[in-house]
């Protein structure tokens, strides 16, 4: 009875295995048609320079809209007051990237300048959220 249930165990777990195995071929063959990563080709970042202090230096990646505020469903959440639960949305568009202030309380400063629509930013701008700093960094 035991030899029975060694044999459906290792059977079981051989096919487990290819399954793994295929799905792995699978998404490499898909990396060898698109050229994989393009090596000199580097992204965006939202890099927190001022902030609460669990956050500060983090960089997040622009690989897609990024909603930044005070609400847990935000994508970079920042707690402090002066941030809105939405604050602001970056968004990544093939010209480049546009911010966009919420319609938050305090209002967003994009490089000294109140945001009063969507605004293009590219590295090294400086976004300000209260008394927080974000800066565009390339990752």
């Amino acid at each position: 009875m035991i030899d029975i249930a060694l044999l459906f165990g290792k059977i079981l777990f051989l096919v487990l295995l290819y399954l793994f195995l295929f799905a792995a071929v699978k998404s490499g063959m898909g990396m060898v048609r698109s050229g994989g990563a393009k090596h000199g080709q580097r992204g965006l970042g939202l890099s927190v320079v001022r902030g609460p202090r669990e956050i500060t230096g983090i960089t997040l990646p622009l690989t897609g809209p990024v909603v930044v505020g005070r609400s847990p469903d935000a994508d970079l959440v920042i707690a402090d007051d002066f941030v809105s639960s939405t604050h602001l949305k970056v968004t990544p568009t093939p010209d480049g990237l546009l911010a966009e202030d919420l319609g938050s309380t305090n209002g967003t400063i994009i490089n000294g300048q109140r945001a009063t629509r969507a605004m293009r930013v590219s590295a090294g701008d400086v976004i300000e959220i209260g008394t927080n700093q974000l800066k565009v960094v390339r990752t």
